[in-house]
């Protein structure tokens, strides 16, 4: 990875830089190549990066682990590629903060978008920084899902009706390995004015985005919960809104043996 300048590999690599300090630092570095595709891509990388909670906190919680096979289920433009591709620069590595679990250092990257004009900019942004990250144009629903250790699926779930939503669980536990892990950040519809704000926001980028405003299929935490179980996944739950107005959880599903569908975390 080439970094920003006037910030170089020297200063990435300073030990005293704290974990804010660090974490401006992989902002930038994983916002910078959407420069390329235009403002919009850069400021929504920017601006994305910045104010959703997520993309910090996988890193600091370590919910991604070193040479991960990992698959994103509407990755959007990409940003989860950009930031790993950030992580695992030299100069990340050496000013990693201490009291943050491993980086996710060397991991390989696929993902799966709907939307043809956010995988061009993807491929585009990417190209030079993530060479091996590989983004495919295709419905979820359908999608052949490849082996793999890490799913990740943000706030894209609720676009498809119940039903399709527990086909794709199981599809997904189907595709990770022994001891694989799902992300899986929801809205709970029971944080009844925080998720009004959610879907109102989620309006206004489906149409700023360019995108057709669909129906949304959205779910009770404990409903979020129960699928999943019947998925065959153990489930813990993490705050996900800090400093944000919305009713988002992310959902760390952790997969159970194939022959023990529906056992409790």
């Amino acid at each position: 990875m080439t970094l920003p300048t006037p910030m170089g590999a020297k200063a990435l690599a300073q030990p005293t830089l704290t974990a804010d300090a660090v974490w401006r630092q992989l902002h930038q570095a994983a916002s910078d190549p959407y420069r390329s595709t235009g403002m919009f891509g850069w400021q929504f990388a920017r601006g994305k990066l910045a104010r959703d909670p997520v993309f910090r906190a996988v890193l600091q919680r370590g919910l991604i682990r070193p040479q991960a096979q990992v698959l994103d289920i509407g990755c959007g433009q990409g940003l989860l590629a950009s930031l790993l591709a950030a992580c695992d620069a030299p100069a990340a590595l050496q000013m990693w903060p201490a009291d943050w679990p491993p980086a996710p250092s060397s991991t390989r990257y696929s993902g799966i978008e709907l939307m043809p004009r956010d995988v061009a900019r993807a491929q585009a942004a990417l190209q030079a920084v993530a060479p091996h990250a590989h983004f495919a144009c295709a419905d979820m629903r359908h999608a052949v899902l490849p082996r793999c250790d890490l799913v990740v699926i943000l706030d894209v779930l609720h676009y498809v009706d119940h039903a399709a939503q527990d086909a794709l669980l199981a599809r997904v536990h189907a595709a990770l390995t022994s001891g694989g892990r799902l992300l899986l950040r929801v809205g709970d519809t029971d944080n009844t004015w925080r998720f009004a704000i959610s879907r109102w926001v989620d309006l206004c980028v489906t149409r700023i985005r360019g995108h057709q405003v669909a129906p949304t299929f959205a779910r009770s935490l404990a409903q979020w919960q129960a699928s999943l179980r019947a998925s065959g996944f153990a489930v813990s739950t993490q705050a996900m809104s800090q400093g944000t107005p919305f009713a988002n959880v992310l959902l760390v599903c952790d997969k159970l043996a194939d022959d023990k569908p529906g056992a409790q975390a």
